[in-house]
């Protein structure tokens, strides 16, 4: 039976160092999934993470006519709200690259109205692009990125919430965030723990407390110490030295 791996955690010693490190990490990530299979699945988180991936921007060797594009959780929203994740990612990123507009996989905000049909609607769209391409019951994604958030949160996973025990459902809504706007869908821990790679990406001091907590004392149960992923699946962390000021996790150095 599979186990989850540990993480492993990279400290760099500013956030400039941390973005491009990060870029080559995916793009490594993204050679190897064509490589393999023609194309890169890749789920992508809000928060501060867009504006990450800049270091994308201009890079030689990403064929960006080969991924595909989903988004790890999302607020449920028109696509151009302030607070729409879609919106965040095609400002920071998407707009800026020659990426294909159907290579995008978005929430269909039509169905706004009944948050469960709009999740049942994305975990769709997920199944057109993985069902039957792989013998695992959930979405195996090549790559999904995730922040964290200080009360240790990761996509729309939150404390204590009733979703950290949904074991079925690929793509979930939740109605009743902590953190506003309050209707949102997310993937479930089934399907960020099939994933080949899960990299979280998080800077500055005010993510030590946090770190700590996630990393030194796993068994606190924080959301995102709870992503770890299934052998031979990896979960990595990208950080800054101020994010890792207070850790005793032990450090890895980044090589690809």
């Amino acid at each position: 039976m599979h186990q989850p791996s540990s993480p492993i955690l990279c400290s760099f010693p500013n956030p400039d160092e941390l973005v491009e490190s990060l870029a080559q990490f995916i793009i490594q990530a993204q050679k190897e999934s064509i490589e393999k299979k023609g194309k890169f699945t890749v789920a992508i988180s809000g928060g501060s993470l867009p504006k990450q991936l800049n270091g994308l921007i201009g890079k030689r060797g990403i064929k960006w006519d080969k991924w595909q594009v989903f988004y790890a959780d999302e607020r449920i929203v028109p696509l151009d709200h302030e607070d729409s994740n879609h919106r965040l990612c095609t400002e920071e990123l998407f707009s800026k690259v020659p990426i294909p507009q159907q290579n995008i996989h978005t929430i269909d905000y039509s169905l706004a109205s009944d948050p469960e049909d709009l999740a049942d609607a994305y975990e769709k769209e997920l199944i057109h692009e993985f069902a039957n391409k792989d013998s695992a019951r959930f979405p195996v994604f090549d790559l999904i990125l995730l922040g964290v958030g200080p009360d240790g949160h990761t996509a729309s996973l939150f404390p204590g919430h009733e979703l950290l025990s949904e074991e079925d459902r690929w793509v979930a809504e939740i109605v009743d965030s902590p953190k506003p706007p309050p209707q949102r869908i997310t993937l479930t821990f089934p399907v960020l723990n099939h994933a080949s790679r899960v990299a979280f990406v998080a800077s500055g001091a005010g993510k030590a407390d946090t770190l700590k907590e996630v990393l030194d004392t796993p068994e606190v149960g924080l959301p995102a110490s709870r992503v770890r992923p299934l052998s031979p699946g990896q979960v990595y962390w990208f950080v800054d030295d101020a994010a890792a000021s207070k850790l005793e996790y032990p450090k890895t150095p980044f090589k690809l």
